[in-house]
């Protein structure tokens, strides 16, 4: 298989589901002439042409308000916010409206539409371009949230979203843009909905989604050194929720910690805490533990930004704190 960056994934995706099906349309500030803030739609306007290629004002609830139309007469949009922190702006357009019209239109309009962009921290862009809100959005009824943390699960699960008559929610980390790896070429679908043990372990678990996924995984090798074996389970479609992969591997180690990019209060983790010790208490030797950005809003600066995420000497910190 090719090595490929997280970017060039997505943007195979992209190509490949608009040459399947000529209803799919991308649409978005700098998606067309200047290729996408992040180059993921590098090509597409040539190839595709400015109907099905839309570069928009800067109107978050505008486009997405547009899309979600398109969406109910039959088009499959995909909707590109440069930051999901400006997602905010369109709030209303995917909570109200593309969340809420299959069901209250009784069933009569189905939702194909795929909201995606960067997300978090960690590049330097501010607190007001690095919010992780996959939490808010999981909180809602009727969206699917999916937050990729390797190049072929970002053009697996893209292509299965795009294909999806549910409204999704698709959240790429900015720091994994250049990140490299094996990647299918040709058809290549994943199951959404579904966790990936990334790696085997017998003394811990821990469960993680996104850009956390890699600071687990790289603690978890260090640790390897010291005779700690860690699984490691990435959360990839964070709703609906595989909790059936998470319980299995918490019955096997017996101890939990869930590392996200999200605030300590109401992320994703403390819902996942919870069916922990609901479904799997007598599994349990240790309490569970989550490990979270700090409750700040994100620095600019760079040694203050890494020091507020959960990095890789913060998450070997906690997996003591566990073990102890």
């Amino acid at each position: 298989m090719p090595t490929i960056t997280y970017r060039e994934a997505l943007n195979e995706a992209l190509s490949e589901e608009m040459e399947r099906d000529d209803r799919v349309m991308l649409m978005g500030e700098e998606v067309a002439e200047y290729d996408g803030a992040y180059k993921v739609s590098k090509g597409l306007l040539k190839k595709f042409g400015p109907k099905r290629i839309i570069d928009t004002p800067i109107s978050e609830t505008g486009f997405a308000g547009l899309a979600c139309g398109a969406a109910m007469y039959g088009l499959r949009p995909v909707v590109e916010f440069m930051t999901w922190s400006f997602s905010l702006v369109a709030f209303d357009q995917i909570v109200n409206n593309a969340a809420q019209v299959r069901y209250m239109s009784g069933g009569q309009f189905s939702f194909p539409i795929v909201f995606r962009g960067s997300s978090g921290g960690g590049l330097q862009v501010g607190a007001t371009h690095s919010h992780v809100p996959e939490n808010w959005y999981a909180n809602v009824p009727g969206l699917t949230v999916i937050t990729p943390a390797f190049p072929d699960d970002a053009k697996g699960l893209l292509k299965s979203a795009i294909r999806s008559n549910n409204p999704v929610c698709f959240l790429e980390n900015e720091k994994l843009y250049g990140y490299k790896d094996e990647v299918p070429e040709g058809e290549f679908l994943v199951e959404i909905g579904k966790c990936k043990v990334r790696r085997e372990g017998s003394d811990l678990t821990i469960v993680a989604n996104s850009g956390s996924t890699h600071r687990a995984l790289d603690a978890a090798k260090k640790l390897e050194a010291e005779g700690i074996s860690i699984e490691v389970v990435d959360v990839r479609t964070m709703k609906p929720l595989d909790f059936a992969t998470i319980a299995a591997s918490v019955a096997k180690t017996n101890r939990v910690l869930i590392v996200e990019e999200n605030k300590p209060f109401a992320g994703w983790g403390a819902q996942v805490a919870y069916q922990v010790q609901r479904e799997c208490f007598d599994d349990l030797d240790a309490p569970v533990h989550r490990l979270t950005s700090l409750d700040v809003p994100q620095p600019y600066n760079y040694g203050l930004e890494q020091a507020v995420l959960p990095n890789e000497e913060r998450v070997i910190a906690a997996v003591r704190e566990v073990l102890a």
